[in-house]
């Protein structure tokens, strides 16, 4: 059942600009299947066009096409895992594979096109399973309470490929960078580690600590490969501009941002003048910023749910207030954090005589009910990167940044100048809390999972 905004269901009414023709959906999935196999049956474009524009107005055209079939998403089909809550749900690049992580130390693959399950790995951890990450369409890591991460290949899943051993506690995050052919994991022990994968062994794949942060929770990379961005359990983000994972563990050496944040808690930041640390804020390469603005009377404690926008232009982020009485969902800025000063930590002579200033990066928020205390409630994003999909009790919400769900790049919101986040629908499909969702890359498919094992396909209603 879909829930509108003003609180009717069932019969989704949208304005006119909202409606799809099933003409409109019919040449959108046959120009999609044209691009896919190379066919030049479905013209897109008249005229004189230069390359670049045409890839831009194709991806205008597609976002605006699939934005439309988001608003007319109906359950078409269920599964429950029977291996416990479903922690994470992660799509191949291709979308042609879905796995499932599942508390009871299982994971269940599908196939998301036919809706149906394609094989169960009852014990593919020790503990808990809450994590997932494909590096190509057929390879894929998982991370476990258990404290390893582990390396799969879709073709043979009855054995790892390998076993990588490193954590001391709960592993939360893994991300993959292909400009380096390394894994980054992390987990509550406040280790960020890269592992080199390329060899598949685990006496050749030692980690290598690139970060050391106590409060840590969750740990991304942009997909622009540009910034890894940190989000932690005392209320504030580290973001890292223009990441160098090969030098970042040299960079940042003896920093604890931690302490810094403690300290501009305190004092005002023209107090920190001369600190020893503030050449991290200015360097080059690997340059550090603390994101610390949040809507007012939120009181951010943990920020437990992290994602990055397909382009790169912000983050969002779930988080539980002090003593875990609301949770909110925030977007922020993640873009400039140019460098300010001509010397960096590379220098002879770093300058560490000016402190950081904290910026307004606060773009979006909305309030949200805390069920399921005690667990992650995953955010996901569309690969349009115009709706944010939020657990909201038993169902999920489609949240947006206006009424006409606009990308943000058409918006240029600033900081500063934060607004609530507009909710478009609900989708109501399960029977207890739901803790994670995610978008198919592909298709216009929403996926969500509960504390109850059972996973709900959303497909578009035409």
């Amino acid at each position: 059942m879909m829930i509108k905004a003003d609180g009717t269901d069932d019969s989704v009414t949208v304005p006119s600009h909202n409606k799809l023709s099933k003409t409109h959906c019919e040449g959108f999935f046959d120009w999609s299947r044209g691009q896919q196999i190379g066919s030049s049956k479905v013209p897109l474009y008249h005229g004189c066009y230069s390359r670049t524009q045409k890839i831009y107005h194709r991806r205008r055209l597609i976002n605006n096409l699939q934005s439309q079939l988001y608003l007319h998403m109906t359950k078409a089909s269920s599964s429950f895992v029977g291996f416990g809550a479903v922690f994470n749900l992660e799509f191949s690049p291709t979308g042609k594979i879905l796995v499932a992580a599942c508390e009871g130390n299982a994971m269940k693959i599908y196939d998301p096109l036919a809706l149906s399950q394609i094989q169960v790995v009852p014990k593919a951890h020790t503990d808990c399973v809450n994590c997932i990450r494909f590096l190509d369409d057929r390879t894929f890591a998982t991370g476990s309470d258990d404290c390893t991460v582990a390396l799969w290949d879709f073709r043979n899943v009855k054995q790892k490929v390998t076993q990588l051993q490193g954590h001391r506690n709960w592993v939360k995050s893994i991300e993959y960078s292909p400009a380096t052919g390394q894994l980054i994991s992390s987990g509550f022990d406040g280790k960020v580690y890269a592992w080199d994968i390329n060899s598949y062994s685990s006496e050749a794949a030692k980690p290598t600590e690139l970060v050391c942060l106590d409060r840590l929770m969750r740990t991304r990379l942009t997909p622009d490969d540009s910034k890894m961005i940190l989000s932690t359990s005392l209320g504030y983000y580290l973001i890292i501009h223009d990441l160098d994972l090969l030098t970042l563990a040299k960079d940042l050496k003896d920093f604890s941002s931690d302490d810094y944040y403690l300290l501009l808690q305190e004092k005002d930041p023209k107090d920190l003048t001369n600190h020893p640390s503030n050449h991290v804020f200015h360097q080059k390469r690997n340059r550090v910023e603390l994101v610390m603005d949040f809507p007012r009377e939120s009181y951010p404690w943990c920020i437990s749910s992290l994602v990055v926008h397909p382009q790169s232009w912000c983050m969002m982020s779930r988080f539980t207030s002090e003593m875990e009485e609301s949770e909110w969902t925030c977007v922020h800025d993640i873009q400039g954090g140019h460098c300010n000063l001509d010397k960096d930590i590379h220098d002879s002579a770093a300058d560490n005589s000016t402190p950081f200033h904290p910026q307004d990066r606060l773009l979006y928020y909305m309030s949200e009910r805390n069920d399921g205390r005690g667990y992650i409630k995953e955010l996901s994003v569309s690969p349009d990167g115009r709706y944010i999909c939020s657990a909201f009790g038993d169902g999920v919400r489609l949240l947006t940044f206006n009424t006409d769900c606009s990308e943000l790049c058409d918006l240029n919101p600033t900081g500063g100048n934060s607004k609530g986040l507009t909710e478009k629908c609900r989708l109501i499909s399960h029977k207890r809390t739901v803790v994670t969702s995610e978008f198919s890359p592909t298709h216009p498919t929403l996926v969500t999972g509960c504390l109850e094992g059972e996973l709900a396909f959303h497909q578009a209603r035409l």
